[in-house]
């Protein structure tokens, strides 16, 4: 092993030179100001009208991460349970929209759920009301679901294409129907796969700024939105520093309960 270490070397210099070093400026903005280490920036941030964007950022990345779970899990089951060939096209329809560029793929969005989109155009074609659809909440919820859905069922299928069909045979060989195979063996095996897929889409959503600008039209500011505003708009550094280290461990936190939930759940077969 120590005669391969050195094939580490250039991981550890990119890690150090794109992750460490980066983080290490965003803390000293944050906690240095004036030349002196101050709290203020943090002492700024628990003002009610940013807790507030806290929160609405916390709760609509929560919203989206549970549609994404609801939405992927039995997505993630059809894909692994069919044969390859039908299982590669499908993997394939997934993956494709993600070679797309990120802001093209929201813009789409925008097509599809403006005044005079085409979901609206339908609607009159067919006599019925426009629908306010764009600037609110669901926008912003749809938008991350779309871009985000793939990252929940791929670390899924993962794990349930490689589960041991034994294990499912053999609980019904022992009289367990359906409903308990799925509840005693295939959804404690594949816990692991949820835990990632929670990750993989709740720090993007939490932290993102495009999909809120764009779907939701500026009128509210998620916690992304509110970063990129101290740095490119307000030129507050320090204050964009600490919201940003305040981001880092709500993630760090999210990141950590479910690696304990995984760790706790992994391999959980319990007897019916």
């Amino acid at each position: 092993m120590k005669k391969t270490s050195w094939l580490a070397g250039p991981y550890l210099i990119w890690m150090a030179l794109f992750i460490v070093i980066p983080l290490l400026m965003i803390l000293v903005y944050a906690v240095i100001q004036d030349g002196t280490v101050s709290l203020a920036a943090f002492l700024k941030f628990m003002q009610p009208v940013y807790l507030k964007v806290l929160g609405r950022s916390l709760w609509l990345a929560l919203l989206a991460t549970a549609i994404c779970l609801v939405m992927g899990y039995p997505a993630a089951m059809f894909i692994a349970g069919r044969e390859k060939a039908v299982r590669n096209l499908l993997l394939m329809l997934f993956l494709v929209p993600m070679w797309m560029n990120f802001l093209l793929r929201t813009y789409a969005w925008m097509t599809l759920l403006g005044n005079n989109g085409l979901i609206n155009r339908f609607l009159g074609f067919l006599g019925l009301p426009a629908m306010d659809l764009m600037y609110n909440d669901v926008a912003v919820v749809l938008g991350m679901v779309y871009n985000f859905l793939p990252f929940m069922v791929l670390p899924i299928y993962t794990v349930l294409h490689r589960m041991d069909r034994s294990l499912i045979e053999a609980a019904r060989d022992l009289g367990a129907n359906s409903a308990g195979v799925f509840a005693k063996v295939t959804l404690p095996l594949s816990m692991p796969g949820i835990a990632s897929g929670i990750t993989m889409v709740f720090m993007p959503a939490v932290s993102t700024f495009v999909i809120s600008r764009l779907l939701g039209g500026g009128q509210y500011m998620l916690i992304g939105n509110l970063v990129e505003q101290q740095f490119l708009v307000q030129g507050d550094w320090n204050f964009g520093s600490a919201i940003s280290m305040i981001l880092i461990v709500v993630i760090l936190v999210s990141m950590g309960i479910m690696s304990r939930f995984e760790k706790g759940e992994q391999g959980g077969v319990t007897p019916w």
